[in-house]
């Protein structure tokens, strides 16, 4: 099911700049028992990029409107929202007059084994980098070619996440997901000022170390440290909190840190969704 700019259609615009050049931001959300969780969130994230985009905003609660129209007809569901700067014509000029394009879109929920979440997944490295731009760094633009080479190094079903390194070889984050590492304690996850994208459980994660004293580093983070972690877990708003159990050969235990903040997310789904 589709809504482009209010209206049920599977197409848009040839000229639409989101088609031409992925002039535009994207989010996806979860939706459970008919209700997109941690819509809030993404609207704010969304309204962040359209400001460092220079693309006006939509209004706030016409997305929220049609982000609960579309949610409300099933139980669980994957529900992708895109914002493009609109149609224009040939060139990299936007127009004097800007129309934003909006377009919901639901997709089924993957069919994720529960071993994801209980026994953990296997990932490898990407030998494709990310590349520095600090003017795009953190937001969830549509410009995901770097995500779509390193996704396509590997057709192993048994691999299920790609980590993504810089050109100065410091962790970044997954094709699809941000990264944290415990060691001795201590949560790490990579610095986003340079590249990478902040998702939203990533926030929540960090603001869930804060409220529970559970101390959590936000820096640079080589390579090497990914082999010498107690703990790994990936983030995104479809897969939660989900334990790595695996990078290359190497073989990590499902951490105690891991699992707490995993019952705290998944608390929080369950009050949103009832």
């Amino acid at each position: 099911m589709y809504l482009v700019n209010g209206e049920r259609s599977e197409s848009i615009d040839i000229a639409d700049r989101g088609f031409q050049y992925g002039d535009g931001l994207f989010e996806t959300i979860e939706v459970l028992n008919g209700r997109p969780l941690f819509l809030e969130r993404h609207l704010k994230r969304l309204n962040h990029g359209c400001h460092r985009l220079l693309i006006p905003a939509p209004d706030q609660e016409l997305l929220i409107a049609e982000a609960e129209q579309m949610s409300a007809s099933t139980q669980r569901a994957v529900l992708k929202l895109i914002v493009t700067r609109g149609s224009g014509g040939r060139g990299y000029r936007q127009p004097a007059q800007l129309s934003p394009t909006r377009v919901f879109a639901l997709y089924p929920f993957p069919d994720y084994p529960k071993q994801f979440h209980t026994d953990g997944v296997a990932v490898r490295l990407c030998k494709q980098r990310l590349g520095i731009n600090q003017s795009l760094a953190g937001i969830k633009h549509l410009n995901r070619l770097e995500q779509i080479l390193a996704r396509a190094e590997w057709q192993n079903e048994e691999i299920t996440e790609g980590i993504m390194l810089d050109h100065d070889n410091f962790v970044i984050e997954g094709t699809m997901s941000n990264v944290f590492l415990g060691k001795e304690g201590i949560l790490y996850t990579p610095k986003l000022t340079n590249c990478g994208v902040a998702g939203i459980v990533r926030q929540m994660v960090i603001e869930f170390s804060t409220q529970y004293e559970i101390p959590l580093l936000e820096q640079e983070i080589e390579c090497s440290a990914l082999w010498q972690a107690d703990e790994i877990f990936i983030t995104n708003s479809i897969l939660g909190i989900c334990p790595v159990r695996m990078i290359e050969q190497t073989h990590f235990s499902i951490g105690t840190q891991t699992k707490k903040l995993q019952a705290m997310f998944n608390a929080l789904r369950i009050e949103l969704a009832s």
